[in-house]
């Protein structure tokens, strides 16, 4: 009996498949890596009983890098990063999918992938296919095949299962060519303006300044708007204004045929023209069937633009739901061009779907009743179907945003199926003293899809004025108003992403992770109604880049690149001959880059404060013992003025002094850092930080990591035993996290809060039989919290019974404590003498195990 790996994008995925397969019948087990379920069942697989095991990825199994000596941003130039080494990595090494995936593949002797049907899916396709490799013989005829599906459905999945095909290599290699072009173009230039900028201003707000051959051309495109708008000379305009009476009394207010005048005193003179009739004659009424015809069917790009114009979601988010209500089954795949639906596809049995819903089965139910109408037709780009709801949800099964999402999507599909909007639109031509003036009303005659899509209809029949030809009105005002030109606004999101489209900027799936990255890099500010204003962060860099290369910022070489990579998708181009033309062009335009990069400096000299007349005053310098000034802006740094030197700090937490305490090894004032008093916090120093005084000390530890052998800040000075949830970390005492102590960890997240309000904690050196380092408590006679009010008492913090309640092992990440727990590395547990190594008891182990669950 044949055995057959499945792999789904998703576990979430990969439970669905397997319940549809199965017809609810597998057994599930959860995968080696604790992420990754396995569904396992006994099926037909070409007309033979087969074992079936479904299971899946998280998206990526493996992510392209360099090798690990040109990831020092120090030692490093960045032009080498043009033709270094690049290496595939684990995406998520704590998942360690590949060995998960060629576990859960032995004895197999065929592999079905279910991975998303885009040129990623196809990636991850060949991803899964090389971890597999040594387990099943995946490149051989008849070993590997491809499920091609657009919604979780039963009749998508069974129909896909039954015509499965084969992995596409072609598209896979446009993938890694994007992923090798973004990675080094990307990387050159965002290094070397990071460290040239940041180790110069210290207002930047920006944790790193970024360059991205699709990211840059997004951002371009705000900031021309907002030179538009700076750049925009408002200027006076004159209307003239008449307003008319009819005969049942409504009074009409009728638009000027020259529509506007920019001098006033030509349209004072046609002013006093009409100031000269008292009456308006009827020249001509005409009435005219119209149509506002209904939408074509959704695709991804519509999708993100409705949602930002309409629903306030950004594109990311949106994406995101969408995601979500495709795993669930609600929708079809949400990533698709097309918008066409195919000759074959059942779009009555889709509407029928949605007869029985509360907010528009009656709508529906019309439809059916009366015949549905096809649909449009519109572009079919050979990917998906268009975005289609898959089945009938209700607004209490979802949450807030998924059913606005969902609401639309629903919405939109039944008014692609309706009858176009009709209605009456009346022009009446009047004609004063030689002005000739008009007024149009419409009619509604059938509402057709705006009855479902409703944000489209006609608020109400707009007046139609009852004018006969050649009768006369009398005018009741004649009036000249002024107004001025205006300025563009600023680009929303749904703007940019119709421009990103049009100039073939990113695809689909990745135009919303391009809008999201621009924000959070602080290049542009979304404002009400999602408008993208750009900081001046955003405009520096776009205007540098314009004033050295525009063609780094210009969408125009970006769409190449995509055309290139599409040619490469199709078989028509060579994946090494396009990777090698676009990386020549690119390092060349680096080098220009950097030679001319005082262009781009005069602009960043005008808008930002240099480092020396950034921050306060904060901790003295171990050189000149001048003070370092303390600079807050992203990233958090130290610079000092005298020696011209930046030291960077741990971010995303708050740094304080500590004690006016000194390094031993280089007198520069110890720093604390602290995630507040529940996250994680240890002292450091930071000229070590910085620059490593030991070589098993990595550059930007703090003291808690620091091997020194003598120093009271340090590991082997505070360390009390090995870590029990990762491999090499050990937990140590937090001398500044005093009154509210904790260990952490000095590898890991993993915080352990102990012996609250005690006046001290000092670590012993004998060591329990569990491998822990001893430590005595005291408390201050008020506060104690050891039995019978005793202020002092020493034990293992685990062992003894009266210290265990006072250990908030609740705070603990690890449930249980892994085979060997202790391990001390180079120094033992906590570098005494090599304390603390060894295995563990086994009821020790238990006892340890109970005490974390």
């Amino acid at each position: 009996m044949r055995t057959i790996l499945m792999v789904a994008e998703k576990p979430s995925l990969a439970s669905s498949l397997a319940q549809i397969l199965s017809n609810n019948k597998n057994t599930s087990r959860k995968g080696l890596n604790g992420s990754c379920s396995v569904h396992e069942w006994i099926g037909t697989f070409k007309s033979s009983q087969a074992k079936f095991k479904m299971t899946s990825v998280c998206g990526h199994v493996m992510s392209l890098d360099f090798n690990s000596k040109y990831n020092n941003w120090d030692r490093v130039d960045p032009v080498e990063l043009f033709m270094c080494p690049t290496e595939k990595k684990e995406a998520t090494p704590k998942l360690k999918m590949p060995y998960f995936l060629s576990q859960e593949a032995k004895g197999c002797d065929t592999l079905v992938l279910w991975l998303d049907c885009d040129k990623e899916g196809e990636n991850i396709c060949f991803e899964v296919m090389n971890a597999v490799a040594n387990s099943i013989n995946v490149y051989s005829n008849n070993v590997t095949y491809r499920a091609k599906f657009s919604a979780i459905t039963e009749k998508d999945i069974k129909a896909a299962f039954n015509n499965l095909g084969v992995p596409n290599e072609n598209e896979a290699k446009s993938v890694d060519a994007r992923q090798e072009l973004d990675l080094r173009i990307g990387c050159a230039f965002t290094r070397y303006q990071t460290k040239y900028f940041q180790g110069k201003y210290g207002d930047l707000d920006a944790s790193l300044i970024s360059y991205g051959p699709c990211q840059t051309p997004t951002l371009g495109f705000c900031v021309q708007r907002h030179d538009q708008i700076q750049t925009f000379k408002s200027e006076p305009y004159w209307i003239v204004q008449v307003n008319v009476k009819t005969s049942d009394g409504q009074d009409i207010n009728l638009d000027w045929q020259r529509v506007r005048s920019f001098d006033k005193e030509v349209a004072n003179l046609f002013l006093n023209i009409c100031k000269s009739e008292k009456t308006a004659k009827v020249l001509s009424v005409i009435s005219k069937e119209k149509s506002k015809v209904r939408p074509v069917a959704l695709n991804t790009v519509e999708l993100m633009r409705v949602a930002s114009s309409g629903l306030g979601m950004s594109p990311h988010h949106a994406m995101q739901i969408a995601e979500k209500l495709y795993i669930q089954g609600y929708i079809s795949y949400p990533r698709t061009e097309t918008t066409k639906y195919p000759e074959n596809f059942d779009l009555m049995s889709v509407l029928k779907q949605q007869q029985n819903s509360s907010e528009w089965g009656t709508e529906v139910s019309e439809i059916l009743a009366n015949g549905m109408n096809r649909p449009k037709s519109g572009h079919d780009a050979g990917d998906h179907p268009p975005i289609t709801p898959m089945k009938l949800a209700s607004r209490h099964e979802l949450d807030a945003d998924s059913w606005k999402l969902y609401d639309y999507i629903a919405r939109h599909f039944i008014g692609t199926v309706s009858k176009d909007c009709k209605y009456m639109s009346t022009t009446s031509t009047f004609d004063v003293n030689g002005e000739t003036f008009s007024v149009t009303g419409k009619s509604l005659i059938d509402p057709g899809y705006t009855k479902i899509m409703t944000w489209q209809a006609f608020g109400k029949n707009e007046i139609v004025p009852n004018f006969k030809t050649n009768e006369n009105v009398a005018i009741t005002d004649c009036k000249l108003t002024e107004h001025q030109t205006c300025p563009p606004d600023y680009l929303t999101e749904s703007e940019l992403i119709t421009l990103m489209e049009k100039h073939g900027i990113g695809t689909d799936a990745s135009i919303p992770v391009h809008i999201n990255n621009i924000c959070q890099r602080n290049y542009v500010n979304v404002t009400g109604g999602r408008k993208l204003v750009p900081t001046t962060l955003g405009i520096v860099l776009v205007h540098g880049y314009q004033k050295i290369d525009a063609q780094l910022v210009l969408p125009t070489m970006r769409s190449a690149v995509e055309e290139q990579l599409n040619l490469i998708a199709l078989g028509r181009a060579d994946f090494q001959a396009v990777l090698k033309h676009t990386v020549d062009i690119f390092k060349l335009k680096f080098q220009y880059f950097v030679k001319n990069i005082d262009g781009m400096d005069q602009l960043f000299e005008v808008s930002f404060s240099p480092l020396s007349a950034s921050g306060r005053a904060f901790s003295r310098c171990g050189k000149c013992r001048r003070y370092l000034k303390f600079i807050q802006a992203k990233p958090q740094r130290l610079h000092c003025p005298q020696c011209d030197e930046t030291y960077s700090l741990p971010q995303n937490g708050k740094v304080n002094l500590y004690k006016e305490l000194k390094c031993p090894l280089d007198d520069f004032e110890l720093l604390s850092w602290s995630m507040g008093n529940k996250g994680k916090s240890f002292p450091f120093c930071p000229y070590c930080y910085n620059n490593s005084p030991f070589r098993d000390m990595k550059k930007g530890s703090g003291c808690n990591a620091c091997t020194h052998p003598t120093c009271p800040h340090g590991l082997n000075a505070n360390g009390i035993c090995s870590c029990i949830e990762c491999e090499f970390g050990v937990l140590v005492l937090d001398p500044s996290s005093s009154p509210k102590w904790k260990l952490g960890c000095n590898k890991c997240d993993i915080i352990i809060h102990l012996f609250e309000d005690a006046q001290k904690i000092m670590i012993d050196d004998e060591v329990c039989e569990c491998g822990t380092q001893l430590v005595t408590v005291k408390y201050v006679a008020e506060k104690s919290k050891f039995p019978n009010q005793a202020m002092e008492m020493s034990g293992c913090i685990f062992c003894l019974p009266e210290f265990n309640k006072l250990v908030d092992k609740h705070k603990a990440i690890a449930s249980r404590p892994k085979g060997r727990i202790f391990r001390g590395g180079k120094a033992g547990g906590r570098g005494r003498g090599g304390r603390g190594r060894g295995r563990q008891p086994k009821d020790k182990m238990a006892q340890l195990a109970a005490y974390f669950v």
